[in-house]
């Protein structure tokens, strides 16, 4: 949407515009989607994707950080709080998909090494029942000592 709102800004009535995107991923089928379809085709394509993929807005999510100076300290902790939340939703039917811990997209930064634990519920209600649930144990953890985390409910990125 923002690159469409960019590019409208580029041309106005009697001159035309140009945009430059500068991408990573220039053959990317969504971008080729977005160029020669428009917006709606775009949009239409990328939900799709998302509900296949089980994203939002067809799913909820949450993503536990956490960063240390050993990528061990890290991993021990969210496999732990893993465990946590597993135990948290023994007698909950409702799915939640736990992926992780893995490494972060950027796994170092400023010396610290960076992993996360991605939680996915197409109901709301449940994912924050269970993490309602599992707090108080993974607040609780020794290894989360040793750690720095946060819990992002709803993150606007992944990394």
């Amino acid at each position: 949407q923002q690159l469409i709102q960019v590019s409208g800004r580029a041309g106005r009535v009697r001159k035309p515009g140009e945009v430059w995107l500068q991408t990573h991923h220039p053959d990317h089928p969504l971008l080729g989607t977005l160029i020669s379809g428009g917006y709606h085709a775009f949009a239409e394509a990328e939900l799709e994707q998302r509900q296949a993929a089980g994203f939002p807005p067809f799913a909820h999510l949450a993503l536990l950080r956490a960063e240390a100076k050993h990528v061990d300290a890290a991993g021990s902790f969210l496999q732990a709080a893993r465990s946590a939340i597993d135990s948290a939703g023994a007698h909950d039917m409702a799915t939640l998909e736990l992926q992780g811990p893995l490494p972060a997209p950027m796994s170092r930064r400023a010396g610290m090494h960076r992993m996360q634990l991605l939680l996915s519920s197409a109901s709301r209600r449940s994912l924050h029942a269970r993490l309602d649930a599992a707090l108080p144990f993974i607040h609780e953890l020794p290894e989360a000592r040793k750690v720095r985390w946060s819990l992002d409910v709803d993150p606007l990125d992944l990394y």
